[in-house]
Order: structure tokens, then sequence, then C-alpha cells
């Protein structure tokens, strides 16, 4: 078991950067995949970004690649999400989730229902 909290959300204005953090605690952090995901009003979750076991190895969404970047701290169990040049496009809850399955190598999958523990959200809203 994991538990996972995400901070760190709020309202921006457009072209603003803004960092989130997932704070993990239970199981050996390091043996987790993690992703976030992001779900907007009316549509469907949606994948932003996820880090292989010791940040070796990153993969992004179309729609956040050069302008997110993700890292994590296996020391503090804490994997981050640097948002910048943020757009409107960009509002919904964030969510921070760890995946336990066993990967040779890379970063993990795209799909949600490959991650096993999930945080309860942070609200990103971005203003134009």
């Amino acid at each position: 078991q994991v538990q996972l909290v995400e901070s760190g959300g709020g309202l921006v204005q457009a072209g603003d950067s803004l960092r989130l953090s997932c704070a993990a605690s239970g199981r050996t952090f390091s043996t987790f995949i993690m992703g976030w995901f992001r779900q907007a009003p009316g549509k469907e979750r949606e994948f932003v970004t996820s880090i292989s076991y010791r940040g070796s190895f990153t993969r992004y969404g179309d729609s956040v690649k050069g302008r997110f970047t993700i890292s994590r701290d296996n020391a503090k169990n804490t994997v981050y999400l640097q948002m910048n040049s943020l757009k409107p496009e960009d509002t919904a809850v964030y969510y921070c989730a760890a995946d336990s399955a066993i990967y040779s190598s890379g970063a993990g999958s795209r799909d949600a229902s490959a991650y096993d523990y999930w945080g309860q959200g942070t609200q990103v809203t971005v203003s134009s």
C-alpha cells in the first residue's frame, strides 16, 4: 500500500509557472513508477507524464511536452511536476499516481488503468 498526497495547485495566469508535489508514504517509494494525470470537467482523464524508478527515464503527453518537467526525490518520497508557460487549457484537477508493476526499462505506462494508487487530486486553474 502507498498513500499519495498532492499539493501546490492554485489559480495562476496564462504564462505563469507552478510546481506540484506529491508526497508518498507506505511502501518503498523507489519501487513505483510515478505518473501525473489530469482531468478537466467533462473530459476523460489524460496522461501528463511519468518517470522511472530512479528518474532516469521520463515520458510526456504531447500537449505538455517542452513545458512540463517531472522529477522525483526518492530520499524524500516525493515526485514533482514543474509546469511552465501554463495555458488556460491546462486547467484541470491533477492527480499523482503510482504503478507497482515491474518494468525492465522506461518510464512505465501512459494508461491510467496501469496505476494502482492515486492521490486525491489538486486543482490547477489557469486564467487567460
